[in-house]
């Protein structure tokens, strides 16, 4: 298996709450709660750590309340090299209904400033050599600008490493212009950078045709519950999730990037490897909390993914 790098800039701690129905401005009692250590990052790195990979982590943690991250690294044997910063990591409240609405409130997190900034990137140097592949994942935390995220992906490039980018805003604007090897927004995320409407397949097609012409070679757009389309050299495909009973949506995005990035590293086939990874999002909505938590489950999830060839663009007929 692979020795895969995630880097999560704007980690936070999750606290999910379970309740009927939300009622803003009254008294709303939770059916249930769960707290972990979270961010889009670490969220891959642990279900690819489920399917078998190494991972180091690393990014900016806030000193005052880095115990659960340090807890959950440990547990998981995953390398700890995160730059801590003065501060709190950021908590982030999910208010989890019933019918599947998820409402989140988000906290600001520490300001990370330009000393902690320039000994990430020069920790970068030292770390990247040895691993396979880099995973950039989630915002920014204040006191980072966007174009720290184009110098940061080019240089992990320099050390001759693929890597898969899922953020959204000015921070997928400026990463794009690294070239990243493979890209996750959604739909919407997608549409704000290249600002035009992409809810049909052909508007999909032409804007994945623009990026690869760049050079990023995979644009896998994800679409909730209408699935998941995915153009790569020589794929164009679509993949449709079976229905579930939603638990949270939370991480189903990062859930499936891990299945992605498994199944290329892995070299299956295109097909194989965006059921796969369909299955694995699938299984997330499904849950509170990040990973692979049952192995018969996914394999009947995964046969129950519909994949198909995305249509060619159809002539109009005069």
């Amino acid at each position: 298996m692979a020795r895969i790098l995630t880097l999560t800039l704007n980690p936070a701690l999750d606290l999910t709450l379970r309740l009927e129905r939300l009622e803003p401005g009254q008294v709303n009692r939770s059916l249930e709660q769960a707290s972990h250590a979270a961010g889009k990052g670490v969220n891959v790195a642990q279900v690819l750590a489920d399917l078998g990979h190494s991972l180091t982590v690393s990014g900016f943690l806030g000193a005052d309340n880095a115990d659960a991250f340090e807890a959950l690294f440990a547990r998981r044997g995953f390398t700890d090299a995160f730059i801590r910063v003065p501060g709190e990591t950021r908590s982030n409240v999910k208010l989890a209904e019933v019918d599947g609405r998820i409402t989140d409130i988000n906290g600001p997190g520490p300001r990370v400033d330009a000393m902690a900034q320039v000994e990430l990137l020069l920790q970068l140097d030292s770390l990247a050599p040895g691993h396979d592949l880099v995973v950039v994942a989630g915002s920014l935390p204040r006191g980072v600008e966007p174009h720290f995220l184009t110098d940061l992906i080019v240089r992990l490039q320099r050390h001759g490493l693929k890597v898969a980018l899922d953020t959204s805003g000015e921070a997928l604007r400026a990463g794009l212009l690294a070239v990243p090897w493979l890209i996750k927004p959604n739909t919407d995320e997608l549409a704000e950078v290249g600002r035009r409407d992409l809810t049909g397949v052909e508007a999909q097609r032409q804007e994945a045709r623009q990026l690869q012409a760049m050079g990023i070679e995979h644009i896998v757009i994800s679409q909730g519950a209408d699935g998941v389309n995915w153009f790569g050299p020589g794929v164009a495909l679509h993949a449709q999730p079976p229905r579930v009973t939603v638990a949270s949506t939370v991480g189903a995005g990062d859930s499936l990037l891990a299945g992605m990035i498994h199944g290329l590293l892995s070299g299956w086939p295109a097909a194989r490897t965006l059921r796969h990874a369909t299955a694995i999002a699938a299984q997330a909505v499904t849950q509170v909390g990040f990973g692979i938590s049952d192995a018969a489950q996914l394999q009947q999830l995964e046969g129950a993914v519909d994949v198909q060839a995305l249509p060619e663009q159809q002539e109009v007929s005069r």
